[in-house]
């Protein structure tokens, strides 16, 4: 039994972030954030919005679009690395803004490979025969944790949410493989130090901004580069494809030089690339979902399309996946 998604959505916030703004903010320019990242603007919550309000958001348009009932969920899982709170869990709080009685849930923090952390593991339990909806929601309120004088991060992320219902394949479309990956050891390379139990907080915690996002960029991207480069071309060949074969590739949009490269390295046509950092920047694990719904919104993706997706992220993590659109 395949899992296949059925249903797609996403949720960004109204107020817009450009470059301009942020030129006012820190030393940069439009110029060097186009050239460097491919990012023109990025959407921030309102005051008062939090990650479960954007998440709840899109499960309400995924119930809406695949004509469910609330009470049909059998699951949900939320990518995310900035819960409302520690606990309660973003599941919990969005499953009690739907009211939905009869499910289970739970976070799952794989950073900006969450989503398809969360979509192989939504997968499994629809492959297992107990589970028939299952919503996967990856979501992430970045501005709540990125220090806006620090213009080597402020620049490149934003807020925004995404996700899909994973159902039964009725006929062979749906999740074909998934290479999913871990190494701790670039763990500091990208990080948020406080907070944690390593590091409460405190007042010497809040003084070294230690609640903030810490990159080390070169580190990052020089892994980022081959990381998504290599896992997107391997799963091709596991699968016997070429770039030719894809309809659409949905990368994780934290740079546009990091998707180039992996869209090159796999031969796959600048048409079939999914871009839209410009628009909205690095929304963590909310930008593959984001893509998909895009695609699916504008006629770009259709029943029986090979789509391959990859991500990299803090961890560090990275994961790729091959799908066969459809229901």
């Amino acid at each position: 039994m395949k899992a296949t998604i059925t249903a797609t959505a996403k949720y960004l916030p109204k107020r817009v972030l450009s470059n301009f703004d942020l030129e006012k903010m820190v030393d940069t320019s439009d110029e060097w954030i186009r050239t460097r990242t491919g990012i023109k603007t990025r959407r921030l919550v309102s005051e008062g919005q939090a990650s479960a309000d954007m998440a709840t958001e899109v499960a309400k348009i995924l119930l809406e679009r695949s004509n469910t009932d609330k009470n049909e969920i059998d699951l949900i899982i939320i990518a995310t690395v900035t819960p409302d709170t520690m606990f309660p869990s973003t599941a919990a709080r969005v499953q009690h803004k739907l009211d939905a009685q009869n499910c289970w849930g739970f976070d799952l923090s794989g950073a900006c490979t969450g989503f398809l952390y969360a979509l192989e593991t939504g997968a499994k339990f629809i492959e297992s025969g107990k589970y028939k909806k299952v919503m996967i929601i990856g979501v992430d309120t970045m501005s709540s944790i990125i220090d806006y004088t620090d213009r080597n991060t402020c620049v490149l992320f934003g807020d925004g949410a995404g996700g899909v219902l994973l159902e039964p394949s009725k006929n062979n479309n749906g999740i074909i493989d998934s290479i999913l990956g871990i190494d701790g050891a670039g763990g500091d390379s990208l990080i948020l130090p406080g907070g944690g139990s390593l590091h409460p907080a405190s007042a010497d915690t809040i003084k070294k901004k230690m609640h903030y996002v810490y990159q080390d960029g070169k580190t990052v991207f020089k892994f980022a580069v081959k990381g998504m480069a290599d896992i997107s071309s391997d799963i091709l060949k596991r699968n016997n494809f070429t770039g030719d074969d894809v309809k659409l590739f949905i990368p994780h949009q934290a740079n546009k030089r990091i998707i180039d490269a992996t869209a090159k390295r796999c031969n796959i046509p600048d048409e079939h690339v999914l871009i839209n950092i410009d628009k909205y920047g690095n929304t963590t694990a909310a930008t593959i979902p984001i893509g998909m719904d895009e695609a699916v919104s504008d006629g770009t993706i259709k029943d029986g399309d090979l789509v391959l997706t990859a991500s990299f992220g803090a961890g560090f993590t990275w994961g790729s996946m091959l799908i066969r659109w459809g229901k």
